[in-house]
């Protein structure tokens, strides 16, 4: 019996028993990934309301048209903010969390636990409850303003889109905080104690210590938080859609909320596929280059 066991164990960890394990994840990723794709691809070709059995090859029409079109513009701007700032915020803000939360400090588990209790909140649940805080009629910051001060005028905070990309900014950051901070606790609590205490012996101290020793130590965390929160900021879509649902106009909108609009309110599916087919390839290089970059400067520290 023993012999068989040893034999079937052999057989499972043999490489052509590992490749048809493989399959069920392979036919997935081609069912519901790669096939979706290659589609989206050719109706971008295509002059398409979305849901009718006729459409019209149209060639590059369409990507011709988003170097024309002044709103897909406005759009990338606004989804480099989101994906720039979001990224800037999470990573400054969490590493400040987790150099101080990594103290054995009292109640800091505490804390840990209500910085990352907001990625356990749907982002599109998120965004409504910061709507209700920053609503003009009604909303929490208007209300409490005016509790402070008898001559405050309300102000439709979500009116103006320049205003709204950076409050939106602000609650993608507040809710995906957590990750970042967790990731650099994990970091900083694998740095050998070795390291302080030789730096302690040569006299460093304070931000001596910091910048040569924590921070090149932290590299391969500060890789995963950047690449994680680039591309999760140029993507954004649900926590806009709740507060503001890309406007006024397109004056807050993403790539994604965009393309949302053109598909199911403009019905123009080629158009909004040519959108997503940009999307795409922006993503991959920014995140190319920057895992590359991060990777090298990870060697060099």
């Amino acid at each position: 019996m023993k012999k068989k066991v040893n034999y079937f164990a052999k057989k499972l960890r043999s490489p052509s028993a590992l490749n048809i394990m493989y399959i069920p994840a392979l036919i997935f990723f081609i069912v519901f990934i790669f096939y979706p794709f290659v589609k989206g691809i050719r109706i971008s070709f295509l002059e398409w309301n979305g849901y009718s059995q006729n459409s019209q090859w149209v060639g590059l029409e369409k990507y011709k048209n988003l170097f024309t079109d002044p709103d897909f513009y406005t759009t990338v701007k606004n989804t480099f903010i989101y994906g720039v700032g979001s990224t800037l915020l999470q990573n400054v803000i969490g590493l400040v969390f987790a150099l101080l939360l990594d103290q054995k400090l009292k109640g800091n588990v505490v804390v840990r636990t209500v910085v990352y209790l907001p990625v356990m909140i749907s982002s599109i649940i998120m965004g409504y409850i910061w709507y209700f805080f920053f609503k003009y009629d009604g909303g929490a910051v208007n209300d409490l303003i005016s509790f402070i001060s008898a001559d405050y005028e309300p102000i439709d905070w979500l009116a103006s889109g320049d205003r709204s990309v950076w409050i939106i900014t602000f609650v993608n950051t507040l809710q995906y905080l957590g990750i970042a901070m967790m990731i650099y606790i994990a970091g900083l609590q694998g740095i050998s104690k070795e390291y302080y205490e030789a730096a302690s012996i040569d006299g460093a101290k304070g931000f001596s210590v910091f910048k040569n020793i924590t921070l090149p130590l932290l590299m391969p965390s500060i890789t995963v938080n950047i690449i994680v929160n680039i591309i999760g900021g140029l993507k954004l879509f649900d926590v806009i859609m709740a507060m503001t649902s890309g406007g006024p106009g397109y004056a807050s909108s993403s790539i994604s909320t965009m393309m949302y609009q053109v598909y199911f309110v403009r019905m123009d599916a080629g158009y909004a596929a040519a959108m997503g087919n940009f999307m795409f390839m922006m993503i991959t290089v920014i995140s190319m280059i920057l895992l590359l970059y991060l990777r090298k400067k990870e060697v060099e520290l």
